[in-house]
């Protein structure tokens, strides 16, 4: 497996984590139930461990512009779906310019990998 595929696999587990602590801050009841903490700050903390190996390859912008953005787009997503939230148009346009962002950055940047 070369390194970039490595990166963007240990990339894709930082986002994966990020977004299921994110989801759990919310059961935290602002860290008045243990087990839902004690969850959340461990995502939290294999995000960023997982993050750390992604930037042996990755450039720490676009990781990091990576990481963010799609964590953004899939938390959004499940809040709609599994927590009935609803959006906006203005919403919507935005994530549409997140969801852009990453694809421009991936498609056609020469800086997304050394």
């Amino acid at each position: 497996m070369t390194p970039l595929i490595t990166a963007y696999l240990f990339l894709t587990g930082a986002i994966v984590s990020e977004v299921t602590g994110t989801l759990l801050l919310q059961k935290t009841a602002q860290f008045t139930r243990l087990a839902p903490t004690v969850a959340m700050a461990l995502c939290y903390g294999l995000s960023f461990y997982l993050l750390s190996h992604a930037l042996k390859t990755l450039p720490l912008g676009i990781a990091y512009a990576i990481w963010g953005g799609l964590g953004i787009v899939l938390t959004l997503i499940i809040s709609v779906t599994v927590f009935k939230q609803t959006l906006d148009w203005q919403a919507i346009v935005g994530v549409a310019m997140i969801v852009g962002g990453v694809v421009v950055i991936n498609a056609f940047s020469k800086a997304a990998a050394h």
